[in-house]
């Protein structure tokens, strides 16, 4: 059995498609990118960006009764594999004092949504 995962405290989709799905014990988030759900307008800076995309995918988790333990894969989209480095120093105080840190693929890509600088999915497991 599956499920549609929705809240009001991460972006709305901007497509056909749910913020995520929870099937048994497995979650899998659709791919987020820089939008502030309080004004639907895409953070301007690659800093902003990948800071809100981290906040969107923990308010879409913890919605769903997951937390930042449970994820078990991340994949990210990059538009300039160059940010790599500082990427990295945000996304390791996202998932600080958490071990083992999840499975990760990052992959750099010429265009993203609205102009997004960077988008995640996500996978997270209960139990």
């Amino acid at each position: 059995m599956k499920k549609s995962v929705y809240t009001d405290r991460a972006p709305k989709p901007v497509g056909p498609y749910s913020q995520a799905i929870e099937a048994g014990n497995t979650l899998y988030l659709s791919g987020q990118i820089g939008i502030d759900p309080k004004t639907n307008e895409l953070k301007e800076s690659f800093e902003g960006q990948a800071e809100q995309v981290l906040a969107n995918v923990d308010a879409i988790l913890k919605e769903a009764g997951y937390s930042r333990t449970d994820v078990v894969k991340v994949v990210i989209y990059l538009t300039d594999i160059s940010r790599f480095k500082e990427f990295n120093t945000i996304y390791e105080r996202f998932f600080e004092g958490i071990e083992p840190k999840p499975a990760r693929v990052t992959v750099g890509v010429r265009e993203l949504p609205l102009g997004a600088q960077i988008e995640i999915e996500v996978t997270a497991v209960k139990g």
